[in-house]
């Protein structure tokens, strides 16, 4: 038997079964390093495995270095990846919560257990290495200049709250005087409204929001308006010290020129901006070099297939802010020791997420063109679906083409008499629970003057699991709703 085993094992030996579209890889094991036992062990326990990943042993070495099996993934492959998605449902609202393919799944159930396994020697030895890794592949997607500048978190509103407590600490300690002013959008997404809350206002500073129209059919529009508030800020000797700018807005979804805004912050003295892009990467373009934010935080697990939840913050070295003046709100061992370092440890929970990150590297590699070419598709399309349904209902969409994203917004009839932001919510559980179709709703009240105007946007997602058949179900529960004469009083209370 162990004569056989030298043999056959000695050696680096693939076998590959193909399970439908998942691979199952028994990789290149020698005989060495792992007993037979192990080998078995991981045959069984890996049935879906992303594409070209390592996988690590709990010494420290390496299983399996899988070789690439195909150049693109198939559109049965795509469909196996998301076959845990409720078959019932148009889901066309990834902007919400994003998704995480099978394969993704299964690499992060490998972390789950590994750490399970043996937590003194995940932690010590596995962990703080891993974490690395993915900072550092985060790092060469957003194009910064260096890994220190890369922090991992749960969420996009955890690094809002690191930026503004950082923001109410320099009121609070004398460094910026009362009455001094935070800009933000008017429709900066409602936690960081929250968190302004919180901690600016509560420290003495001034915020002062931009209103930005909406439909909006340029830039300039934006630009116009974001110099005004400015202004405003500056009014009575205040100095701005930080600007939040959204990358792309959350309700209603407009992708926004920052490096346009950040410029002109830079000529007006503004002290340093946040971007907050929960959005961006995996959505629209992102490098740190060319948008010249001081801090810029994104999601990862909406449109760069990672499970919940896991975010980036970019602290900029050379910012008036550095990330060693910025601190984790959770409060742990290893505070003091940059933002970096602190994100990494705070305290026993799942760090399985942040862990993925290689695997969803090489997930979106097996697309044609990677995370740039699954964006192109994913913009291209959604435009396509909603002059599709704007066409169907004699509406119109909510931004110019280029304006949007993955995501876009398209004006429903006015005679469904969307009147609030309940009846939205209420007009989105009724797609959800009488029609099968998740997709977020946008009251847009009328301006003084304004009769007959749509009042209603449905916010359409595209990503790679969506089909031409997501949206003509959209399309046709709003047709028959209209047809049988309904409007949004009969849902109310």
């Amino acid at each position: 038997m162990m004569e056989w085993l030298e043999k056959d094992l000695g050696e680096a030996a693939e076998r590959v079964w193909e399970i439908g579209s998942s691979l199952v890889i028994y990789g290149k094991c020698l005989l060495s390093h792992h007993s037979y036992g192990e080998i078995l062990a991981y045959q069984f326990a890996s049935l879906t495995v992303p594409m070209s990943s390592t996988i690590i042993h709990h010494n420290g070495s390496h299983i399996a270095k899988k070789p690439k099996l195909s150049s693109f993934s198939s559109p049965s492959e795509i469909e196996s990846e998301f076959s845990h998605h409720d078959a019932a449902v148009a889901r066309i609202n990834n902007g919400s919560f994003g998704c995480c393919p099978a394969s993704i799944l299964a690499a992060q159930r490998r972390w789950q257990l590994q750490y399970l396994r043996q937590p003194d020697h995940f932690y010590f030895n596995d962990l703080k290495t891993g974490i690395l890794q993915s900072r550092t592949l985060i790092k060469d997607l957003v194009n910064a200049d260096h890994v220190d500048e890369i922090s991992i978190v749960d969420n996009a509103t955890t690094a809002a709250a690191i930026v503004l407590q950082h923001t109410a600490w320099n009121f609070r300690e004398g460094r910026f005087q009362k009455g001094d002013v935070v800009l933000m959008l008017h429709y900066a997404y409602g936690a960081v409204k929250k968190s302004m809350e919180a901690y600016v206002t509560r420290a003495g500073g001034n915020v002062v929001e931009v209103p930005l129209p909406f439909p909006v059919n340029s830039n300039d529009e934006i630009v116009s308006e974001f110099r005004k508030a400015l202004e405003r800020g500056k009014r009575n000797g205040n100095r701005v010290r930080l600007a939040v700018i959204d990358h792309v807005t959350s309700m209603p979804c407009v992708v926004i020129p920052v490096k346009e805004l950040i410029q002109i912050c830079r000529e007006e003295g503004v002290d340093q901006v946040f971007v907050d892009a929960a959005h961006s990467i995996g959505c629209t373009d992102v490098d740190m070099k060319e948008i010249g934010a001081d801090f810029y935080t994104s999601n990862l697990h909406k449109w760069f297939f990672c499970p919940p939840s896991i975010a980036f913050l970019y602290t900029r070295k050379n910012s008036k802010a550095s990330a060693s003046d910025l601190h984790h709100p959770v409060v742990s061992h290893e505070y003091g020791n940059g933002l970096a370092v602190e994100s990494a440890w705070i305290g026993t929970r799942d760090y399985s997420a942040q862990l993925v990150v290689p695997d969803v590297v090489e997930f979106v590699n097996r697309f044609e063109g990677g995370i740039e070419g699954i964006k192109k598709r994913n913009h291209e399309v959604v435009v396509e679906m909603g002059e599709m349904l704007a066409k169907a209902w004699g509406t119109r969409l909510g931004t110019p083409a280029h304006m949007c994203a993955s995501m876009v917004m398209v004006g429903l009839p006015a005679c469904l008499g969307i009147e609030s932001d309940s009846d939205a919510l209420n007009l989105r559980t009724h797609l959800r629970d009488a029609f099968g179709v998740e997709v977020p709703i946008y009251y847009r009240p009328p301006r003084e003057g304004e009769i007959g105007v749509i009042t209603g946007y449905a916010r359409i997602s595209h990503q790679v699991y969506n089909k031409v058949d997501d949206y003509h179900k959209f399309r046709d529960a709003v047709n028959q709703l209209v047809q049988n004469g309904f409007t949004c009083s009969a849902l109310s209370d």
